[in-house]
């Protein structure tokens, strides 16, 4: 389809911020809209000082205050009738990161017919009550919707598919004030509409101006939550029929799997775990697992179609739950790893004089693991030898995740690094941790949502797949040893490998594409050949050689 975009802008007194806001989305298109949703003298004086300066800006003006829904919903019908097939909504107050446009128009195009939703990676200046009031919304539009995971339903950096957006605007009344997020969000899943995230940071500027009312902007989507769950009781039977029996290509992405549980979950998993032991817990996976089978359709399909790949025998659906149940049990591992059980004695480890040298000379390294057994249990072996750890983590979850694990274990020393994207900052702190001895793991078989296509098809299990440049770019940023690591499970025991890849990985300018195919070809043969040791614990369900991630 013809792809044509433009920024949308709804603004109400935000005088200070909008001409900043302005200039930073010029570096990628010039077709701006702002509403100006009947702001004062002064920011009316501003708004036209705009126009004058940048010709192609298109300054819509509503006579009185009505909202922020009011004026997107004004922007929308503006630029569907002029021909642009979608919006990229961003607040005109500084709280969002122009740098991250990029990401969501190419998620965009790729994704003609998505609502492409920022979720958000905030900083300390997030006010408490907003953040709590959030998380309530979410809870309520995960039931409404009926999903285990939705996007973010009130963070205002999205892009909007034109056409079905106006459709639902013209056909429903929809809110005019802060709840226009929320609602339009669950009435287009509704619709059918698949929905892509973006992760995205997202600041308070200390001079920022908010227009959210507490009492009545809560009241307003308290409001929109009771009628949309309302409208969720006879809309059931057919939600619960395409979430169960129907691809829901839209919403399913490489993390689903993983991240279909909550922390409420977790929580009593392992309360469960401490009452009656790690039998009883690995018995109770037998359920959990099932149920994740038997609802995953994608994964089960992902599942065999690897396991036929790696010359599993007979690999249809009971080798798929095998390879699911390979997957709880690791779990289980993992969590015993997490609450301080000590595995030394169950892990053989033939290099352990690789990670000792490591440990005397002080001089860190970068570890480039995989979705490939149990990458948790390098936390047992390093922590032997006195090396910390720094595991390096594309989702927005971590924070929450590392909150949970210390509840379990106040002395857990791996240390999550979240990441939205591996830039100069990023990679600064990670040098420093490097230079004092410690050790950086990322792993090398999963693309980042951050990557935005930068890959490369590499051989792997007879056929091209997408490998993510990054790890193997950020391991030559650090000019350090770089090791691989795996550890695989036979029956009760773990054998560790540790292989040293390079003393360090160069990419001169010159031939910087070939050293790199390279480095991610030699990495591809190793994880195909301890995938054909131990093919069960391979743990991507999803299509890999399709960059669906």
């Amino acid at each position: 389809m013809n792809f044509r975009l433009c920024f949308l802008i709804p603004i109400f007194n935000h005088w200070k911020s909008i001409r900043a806001t302005v200039e930073s989305l010029f570096r990628y298109g010039d077709d701006v809209y702002i509403v100006d949703d009947g702001s004062d003298a002064r920011t009316q004086a501003v708004l036209k000082e705009i126009a004058a300066d940048f010709p192609s800006v298109r300054l819509i003006r509503l006579p009185e205050n009505r909202g922020k829904g009011a004026a997107l919903m004004r922007g929308m019908r503006e630029a569907l009738r002029d021909g642009f097939t979608h919006a990229l909504q961003i607040d005109a107050d500084g709280q969002h990161d122009p740098g991250d446009v990029p990401r969501f128009i190419a998620l965009s195009r790729e994704n003609p017919d998505a609502l492409v939703c920022g979720r958000p990676l905030y900083d300390e200046s997030v006010p408490k009550k907003r953040l709590y009031g959030r998380r309530i919304t979410h809870f309520w539009v995960g039931v409404e919707t009926l999903r285990f995971r939705v996007p973010d339903s009130m963070c205002g950096f999205r892009v909007y598919p034109l056409a079905s957006a106006c459709r639902l605007i013209e056909r429903v009344r929809l809110p005019e004030r802060m709840s226009f997020d929320v609602e339009i969000l669950v009435r287009m899943l509704w619709e059918g509409t698949p929905a892509r995230e973006v992760p995205t940071r997202v600041v308070y500027p200390p001079e920022g101006v908010s227009h959210f009312d507490m009492l009545r902007d809560n009241l307003g989507i308290s409001w929109a939550h009771a009628r949309l769950f309302a409208g969720m009781l006879w809309r059931a039977p057919r939600l619960v029929s395409s979430k169960f029996f129907a691809r829901d290509a839209g919403s399913r992405r490489w993390s689903e799997f993983a991240e279909r549980g909550c922390g409420a979950g977790l929580t009593c998993f392992v309360a469960f775990y401490r009452l009656f032991g790690a039998r009883a817990a690995r018995v109770l996976a037998y359920p959990v697992v099932a149920y994740f089978f038997l609802t995953g359709r994608r994964a089960r399909e992902a599942s065999v179609a690897y396991l036929r790949r790696v010359g599993f025998p007979d690999p249809g659906l009971s080798a798929s739950f095998k390879h699911m149940l390979s997957f709880g049990h690791a779990l289980m591992d993992r969590l015993a790893a997490w609450m301080g059980e000590d595995f030394e004695a169950r892990i053989d480890f033939p290099d352990r004089a690789e990670l000792a040298r490591i440990a005397e000379r002080k001089v860190g390294a970068v570890w480039i693991a995989s979705h490939l057994g149990n990458i948790e249990l390098m936390r047992a072996v390093a922590a032997k030898e006195g090396v910390a750890v720094n595991a390096v983590v594309y989702t927005d979850h971590a924070p929450r995740f590392n909150a949970i694990v210390k509840r379990m274990n106040a002395d857990f020393t791996l240390r999550l690094v979240q990441v939205s994207r591996i830039g100069p900052e990023t990679a600064i702190a990670l040098k420093e941790k490097v230079e004092r001895g410690e050790l950086i793991v990322i792993v090398g078989d999963r693309t980042p949502p951050f990557e935005a296509g930068r890959v490369l098809p590499i051989r792997f299990l007879g056929d091209d797949a997408p490998f993510a440049q990054g790890p193997f770019i950020l391991a030559s940023l650090m000019a350090c040893p770089v090791y691989l690591f795996f550890c695989l499970r036979q029956g009760e025991r773990f054998r560790v490998h540790l292989e040293r890849f390079a003393d360090k990985i160069e990419l001169p300018r010159k031939e910087r594409r070939a050293r790199l195919e390279d480095c991610m070809r030699r990495y591809a043969e190793r994880l195909e050949h301890h995938c054909r040791t131990a093919p069960l614990e391979w743990f991507n369900f999803y299509d890999f050689w399709r960059n669906e991630n």
